[in-house]
């Protein structure tokens, strides 16, 4: 990992969905986890079950041991968690931070790395469960990566050794990939559940089953169109198309 190759002690700031996760992705890859942030019963749990050697751990501590600290906390808190560091001087010269946020860039990391922080902002393209088969679908996710020129290849080492696929997203941009992001998300949660919801109300047991291979087969479909352009037309439906 250029300067930084080999093995680095990492720290997780936030132990929701994605974290913990990220944590054991990395540790796969030979890196140690020194320790994670969990408040509510339900973190600590995931926690727990997901990195079972690591310990929970405050968070000053866990920035004074961690070269590398992720911060997978909700989008909402993550400006004020970074400033409030900062504002205690909790982060070190030389230590790279790296957020999850779709919609963030490395802006919003500019109070750490006026401390001497490294910032890095890597987001997987993925719809988290927080369960261990995450872990497994991080091997045909894309991460947006988003660094200064000199530490993007940092970031896309990281995404590397996750098993995902690295692609770089401006820091302009992030706003309309974190808008692309919510669009898919949403959009597929909203038609599946209104589908289930039919064949439940006219008898159809196990609705998401019945639907799970349609779904998955017309969404491959339609992202295999995406890669030829030309091949997708206006729709133009009439009665002989029905």
């Amino acid at each position: 990992m250029s300067a930084r190759a080999g093995r680095l002690g990492i720290g997780i700031i936030g132990a929701g969905h994605v974290g913990p996760i990220l944590g054991a992705a990395l540790a796969g890859a030979g890196h140690a986890i020194i320790g994670i942030s969990a408040v509510s019963e339900e973190s600590r749990d995931r926690a727990e079950a997901i990195l079972p050697s690591v310990p929970i751990l405050e968070i000053p501590a866990i920035i004074e041991r961690s070269e590398l600290v992720i911060l997978a906390v909700p989008d909402a808190e993550l400006s004020a968690l970074v400033d409030g560091l900062a504002a205690t001087s909790t982060w070190r010269p030389g230590q790279l931070v790296m957020h999850t946020a779709a919609g963030f860039g490395t802006a919003v990391l500019a109070p750490a790395q006026a401390l001497g922080a490294i910032p890095l902002a890597i987001h997987p393209a993925m719809d988290f469960t927080g369960t261990s088969i995450d872990i497994g679908r991080l091997h045909e996710t894309w991460f947006a990566v988003t660094a200064p020129a000199p530490v993007q290849p940092i970031g896309q080492a990281l995404v590397v050794e996750m098993g995902g696929e690295p692609v770089i997203i401006a820091d302009e941009d992030r706003a309309a990939y974190a808008e692309a992001i919510e669009i898919a998300t949403a959009f597929s949660r909203s038609i599946v559940s209104q589908a289930t919801g039919i064949l439940s109300d006219i008898g159809v047991e196990h609705p998401g089953g019945f639907l799970s291979s349609l779904v998955r087969s017309s969404v491959d479909n339609a992202l295999r169109e995406t890669s030829r352009p030309e091949a997708i037309e206006p729709l133009d439906f009439d009665a002989d198309d029905r």
